[in-house]
C-alpha cells in the first residue's frame, strides 16, 4: 500500500479491516454481475476490485485522487489516472457504467457530482454506488462530509437519473455479533469525549485523532476476538432491498 493510503479511512487487507474488507468484496462481485463494454470507476482505492470488475469490462477506467502502489491487475483493459472530482475528466456519454463505492460521502459538491456521472454516462447506462448508512454508524466520522438516510440518497439520484433501485447490504449473525462489540468498544471510547468535541470541533481537526483511534479500536477487536474477526466472509453479507439496519446503501441508478 502506498504512503498516501495509510489510514483506516482505505480498506485494507489487514485482519484487523476485515469485518469492512468482505462487505465491501461483495459489492464489487455484485457490480461485475452487473457490468460490461466501456466501465469507469471513480475511487480505486488500494485496487483490491480491479481484478474483479476488469474481466467483465471491454475497457475498465479507473480514478482515484491517488494512483494503488501496484498497476498490474486486469487483463490489460484496465487504465488508471489520477484526478479529483468533479469535474470527472470524460467526454459525455462515454461509459455503460460508473461504479463509486464508498466515496460520494466524502465529496463536497455531491449533487454535481451526480450530474457529472450522469454526463459521462451512455444512454440507459448505469451508476452503481454504494456509501455508509448513517442509521448504523457508531460515530462521527471527520473524513466524511456528510453520511446518508436512504431516502437523501435516492433523492439526489433521482434528480439526474430517470431509474433508482434502492438496496442495502446486510449481516448476519456473526457479522452483527461483531458490530455489537464494535458498538460497545466505541461507546467506551467515546464516553471519554465529555465536551462533544466529535461534534463541536471542524472535522479537519478530528482526522488523526479519529484515524489513530479507529486503528486502535480495530487492533483491539482482532486481539480479544481474533477467531469471530477473522472468520466473517463475503457470504455472512447478502445485498436485498434497503433496511435501516444494513450498513451501506448499494443503489443502482439508470440514466
Amino acid at each position: 500500500m502506498s504512503k498516501g493510503i495509510a489510514t483506516a479511512e482505505r480498506v485494507s487487507l489487514s485482519a484487523s479491516d476485515n469485518f469492512v474488507y468482505q462487505r465491501s468484496l461483495l459489492a464489487y462481485h455484485k457490480a461485475a454481475e452487473i457490468v460490461s463494454g466501456d466501465v469507469l470507476e471513480i475511487g480505486t482505492g488500494t485496487g483490491y476490485g480491479v481484478s474483479i470488475i476488469a474481466p467483465k469490462a471491454m475497457r475498465f477506467i479507473t480514478i482515484d485522487k491517488k494512483l494503488p502502489a501496484a498497476h498490474d491487475c486486469g487483463d490489460g483493459n484496465v487504465e488508471y489516472y489520477e484526478a479529483t472530482v468533479p469535474p470527472i475528466p470524460a467526454d459525455n456519454n462515454s461509459f455503460d457504467y460508473v461504479v463509486c463505492f464508498q466515496v460520494i460521502e466524502h465529496i463536497k459538491k455531491d449533487l454535481e457530482f451526480v450530474r457529472e456521472v450522469h454526463r459521462v454516462l451512455k444512454p440507459r447506462g448505469k451508476f452503481i454506488v454504494t456509501t455508509p448508512n448513517v442509521l448504523m454508524s457508531l460515530t462521527r466520522n471527520p473524513y466524511h462530509v456528510r453520511e446518508y438516510l436512504a431516502d437523501e440518497l435516492k433523492n439526489i439520484l433521482e434528480c439526474e437519473f430517470s431509474q433508482v433501485e434502492a438496496l442495502g447490504v446486510s449481516g448476519n449473525e456473526r457479522v452483527m455479533k461483531y458490530y455489537n462489540k464494535n458498538r460497545r468498544s466505541v461507546k467506551l471510547i467515546t464516553s471519554v469525549d465529555f465536551f462533544d468535541l466529535q461534534h463541536r470541533l471542524p472535522r479537519q481537526m478530528l482526522q488523526l485523532p479519529y484515524d489513530v483511534l479507529n486503528r486502535f479500536n480495530r487492533w483491539r477487536l482482532l486481539r480479544k476476538n481474533r477467531k469471530l474477526t477473522t472468520s466473517i466472509t463475503m457470504d455472512d453479507y447478502s445485498i436485498g432491498p434497503v433496511s435501516d439496519e444494513c450498513f451501506d446503501l448499494f443503489f443502482v441508478a439508470t440514466k
